[in-house]
């Protein structure tokens, strides 16, 4: 299997892998979604809210902020040695919120959630939580653990992980008389006209879409699009709880894990059988 960093920032990531399946490319990304640990609010206690919304609304839109998360100084709960409900600073992180609008009608930000570990912070500042009248407050106790996508969507680390085939785009010489219909048809920008002949543009753009080959007027088709059947483009965006590359670094060591789990499992049921 060969790797190529097509485009990475500090959210996107996008890969071609080479030498691949369907089967890999589906565990990966289900993998990334559902079992890449992430910290999100999971307990809200309200000491004072005389706004307009109810402490369970609060709650949610507080529970659905990303996170900064760091995976090395915390344990998932149910992993964690103290073993409490409650939780422990190996497990736990507390943030704290006491707003008022003493002047006139004003906007909680999630940057006024104040962290006990300043790592884990939420990952914008401008997240809005909610609105208070004038003489209005809200104090709060919210405490953050690390879950998995698969138990709650607010766990999981990215807003979009997908995978698709790698497009091979032919163009006829031979049948293809430049009319354009192709590139104008094109939702992608894919392709262009130029010196009177048409050109792939943008190959990693093309979502095989084929409506440049039915916009196509000659007999045969001039154009042909199709994939190449172990190569895929493998994109996700983080929500920003975590670096995408440390998403997918983290994706591969559990599907290793996973597998290396499955070997063990058959292994014991042969030896019973046995």
């Amino acid at each position: 299997m060969e790797i190529e960093v097509l485009e990475k920032d500090d959210k996107n990531m996008r890969l071609l892998i080479r030498g691949a399946d369907v089967p890999f490319m589906n565990a990966l990304r289900r993998i990334v979604m559902a079992e890449v640990p992430s910290m999100a609010v999971d307990e809200v206690v309200i000491l004072e809210n005389s706004s307009i919304l109810q402490d369970e609304t609060i709650a949610h839109r507080i529970g659905l902020i990303p996170l900064k998360t760091d995976l090395d100084s915390y344990n998932l709960p149910e992993e964690c040695p103290c073993k409490s409900e409650f939780g422990c600073n190996l497990c736990r992180v507390t943030f704290t919120l006491d707003a008022e609008a003493k002047e006139g009608t004003r906007t909680v930000y999630s940057g006024e959630l104040v962290s006990e570990n300043p790592n884990v912070t939420p990952v914008s500042d401008n997240i809005p939580i909610i609105k208070l009248a004038k003489g209005q407050k809200l104090r709060l106790e919210a405490y953050a653990r690390l879950g998995k996508g698969k138990n709650h969507a607010k766990w999981q680390p990215v807003s979009m992980c997908a995978y698709k085939y790698h497009p091979k785009i032919e163009v006829s010489s031979k049948n293809c008389d430049a009319c354009g219909k192709c590139v104008e048809i094109c939702p992608r920008k894919v392709l262009a006209k130029a010196d009177d002949k048409i050109k792939v543009r943008d190959l990693m753009a093309c979502t095989l879409c084929q409506d440049c080959v039915e916009a196509c007027p000659q007999n045969p088709k001039a154009i042909k699009i199709g994939w190449e059947e172990n190569n895929f483009i493998f994109s996700l965006e983080s929500t920003g709880a975590l670096p995408p590359e440390k998403i997918v670094v983290e994706a591969v060591n559990t599907l290793d894990k996973q597998l290396n789990e499955l070997e063990n499992q058959i292994k014991v049921k042969k030896d019973e059988e046995n």
